[in-house]
Parts: C-alpha cells; sequence; structure tokens
C-alpha cells in the first residue's frame, strides 16, 4: 500500500556509473551495463513502494560529446533495454514517457521507442525516461511556444514542458556524491526536495530508495512560506 506520506514523484540523476567500472579496473562499458540492472531494480521498487512516477536521467544533451565508443556504447544499451523489458512494462501497466528530443536517435532506436510509447500508453504508473534531455533548452522550448500563444506567464511555460502530465516534482535524487543539478529539471526542481546520495549508480537498490522516501517523509515542505 503506497504510504501517503511518501512522494509521488522521483526523479534520479543516474550517476557514477564510470566511476564505479574504474574502481574494478573494469571499461566504462560494463559499468552501463551494471547501471542498466540498476534501473531495472530501481523501477521495481518504485512500483513496490507505491511511487506514481518515477522519472531517470537517462542520456543528457550534452552527452554527445563523450567518445563514440562510449555512445555506441550506451545506444546498445537502451536497444537491450527495451527488448528486455517492454513485455514486462505491458503486463505491469508501466506507462512509458520520454522526455527530451528521442528522435535524433538512431532510426531504429526512434522506431523501438515509439512502438514502447504505444504499447505502454495505457499504464497506470510512469517512469519517464529523459533522452537527449537538457532543461535549459526545454525551458526555452516551452518560453516560445507559450510566447507563440499570448503572455509568457509560468502557467503557461508550466503547459508546454515535457513534463506537464506528470505529477509535480517532489523528490529529486543524485547518486555518486556529486552536488549538482546537471541540467536537469531546472524548472520542475524549483520547489522539490534534493538528496545527494553517496552511492554510485549501479550499487543503488531497493534500500536506498526506500532511504530517500523515508527521509523525505521527514521533511516539511514550506514551498517559500514560513
Amino acid at each position: 500500500m503506497t504510504n501517503p506520506s511518501y512522494p509521488r514523484h522521483v526523479a534520479i540523476i543516474m550517476d557514477g556509473n564510470g566511476r564505479w567500472a574504474k574502481k574494478r579496473a573494469m571499461p566504462r562499458a560494463l559499468g552501463h551495463r551494471q547501471g542498466g540492472e540498476a534501473v531495472r531494480r530501481t523501477v521495481q521498487a518504485a512500483e513496490d513502494l507505491g511511487l506514481e512516477c518515477l522519472t531517470l536521467y537517462a542520456f543528457s544533451s550534452e552527452n554527445w560529446k563523450r567518445e563514440e565508443d562510449e555512445i555506441s556504447d550506451l545506444m546498445n544499451l537502451m536497444r537491450r533495454f527495451i527488448e528486455a523489458n517492454l513485455e514486462d512494462m505491458v503486463e505491469r501497466k508501466v506507462r512509458l514517457k520520454i522526455i527530451g528530443d528521442y528522435k535524433a536517435f538512431a532510426p531504429d532506436i526512434v522506431e523501438r521507442l515509439e512502438d514502447a510509447l504505444e504499447r505502454t500508453k495505457d499504464g497506470e504508473r510512469t517512469l519517464a525516461v529523459a533522452l537527449n534531455y537538457g532543461a535549459q533548452q526545454e525551458i526555452a522550448r516551452a518560453a516560445q511556444l507559450a510566447a507563440q500563444e499570448g503572455e509568457v506567464t509560468p502557467e503557461a511555460i508550466d503547459r508546454h514542458l515535457y513534463t506537464a502530465d506528470l505529477p509535480p516534482l517532489d523528490l529529486l535524487i543524485r547518486t555518486s556524491g556529486e552536488v549538482r543539478l546537471s541540467n536537469f529539471l531546472l524548472w520542475q526542481s524549483a520547489y522539490a526536495e534534493m538528496l545527494f546520495m553517496d552511492v554510485l549508480w549501479p550499487d543503488f537498490g531497493e534500500d536506498h530508495l526506500r532511504d530517500a522516501c523515508e527521509e523525505f517523509a521527514k521533511r516539511e515542505r514550506r514551498y517559500g512560506g514560513r
């Protein structure tokens, strides 16, 4: 049963795959693969904890600057993840949502993503995945669309964000011990609680997510008030 004091919408900056691999003298690609296993665990944990929406920062608009081999590994991991998990998502009634310009990916990936979006559209809970995403670009895009309609207001920008149909962001987690947002959900994080956890993403699991939700439940949210 859902704990009413837990967040409805949790977002995670999944950081630390490369460092996890480096600590073990392994290729970065193996770190990303283990990170994929952490995604599976965390999606299941979100369901078990009754979270309404989980948003994961999978590939930023700045990640194109990485080495070609690493980008290729990430693209192949994306293909395998869709193939391995789509049927399970359909069965468990998880709706996939993509935030970002995913159509910049290879045609076969775009086709797989759009098939997954269609097949999971009636899901009862949401897994939102940020792909080719940057928050500054998202805000600029939303402001341009709002301006085309008339006055640019916070409410108008809200309506044109990728996350417009998601619950407000309650909790943002970053793994690996780094303390920055890295151009992720900047607008949505205005009044979100934040938690920076000293665990590398491939080691993240249900206990970490539960601990984060318990920490959230202890906090008093004032939204700028006293």
